[in-house]
């Protein structure tokens, strides 16, 4: 397995529509960086938040999610509380190849302020929007700038296709449209 450069990259996004929409250079500009890196892409925060708070005193628990959990905030600046947390989602709609897994990893602008982004790999096949996890470590509020770079992807290539992608299993965050919350598969 290999990591892709920045003309894969592209040639993936216009021709089979890997990732919508691209960018094909960094935009930097008075912005936290996005755009099509050296190996990767920096992906952007679209300005729809779900911020976690206690006013309800529900318990967070995977297999039985209560979205009074969190508060929902559109806007152009949010702000997390701090040693808080928060779901968002990314501008940028995946459509991944059969034989490539990406990792994402949060912007060391952001990780300087003590802003951890946390995103699971985009597996074979996956495809949708990208829910993101982001956590203010700090004990002051931290501010998420939308429409600007929160994480870069970074793409592997294997050398074969894989026997089993996510489409194949039918997996459960597949063409995610919006904001999703942690669920489990029932029988």
């Amino acid at each position: 397995m290999s990591i892709k450069a920045d003309h894969w990259i592209e040639k993936m996004a216009r021709e089979h529509g890997m990732i919508e929409p691209f960018e094909s250079g960094q935009v930097k500009e008075g912005v936290v960086s996005y755009g099509l890196s050296s190996y990767g892409y920096d992906i952007r925060v679209a300005d729809e938040f779900k911020i976690f708070t206690n006013v309800n005193t529900t318990v967070v628990d995977p297999k039985k999610f209560d979205d009074r959990s969190f508060v929902e905030f559109r806007g152009e600046v949010c702000t997390i509380p701090p040693n808080s947390f928060a779901l968002a989602r990314t501008i940028e709609y995946f459509r991944i190849p059969r034989d490539v897994l990406t990792i994402c990893v949060g912007k060391s602008t952001y990780a300087r302020c003590g802003i951890i982004v946390n995103v699971t790999p985009f597996e074979p096949e996956w495809e949708g929007f990208v829910t993101l996890e982001i956590s203010n470590t700090t004990p002051l509020p931290a501010r998420i700038y939308s429409n600007e770079g929160i994480a870069q992807v970074l793409f592997f290539q294997a050398d074969e296709i894989c026997r089993v992608s996510y489409a194949d299993k039918k997996g459960k965050y597949q063409k995610q449209t919006g904001i999703t919350l942690p669920h489990i598969n029932r029988n």
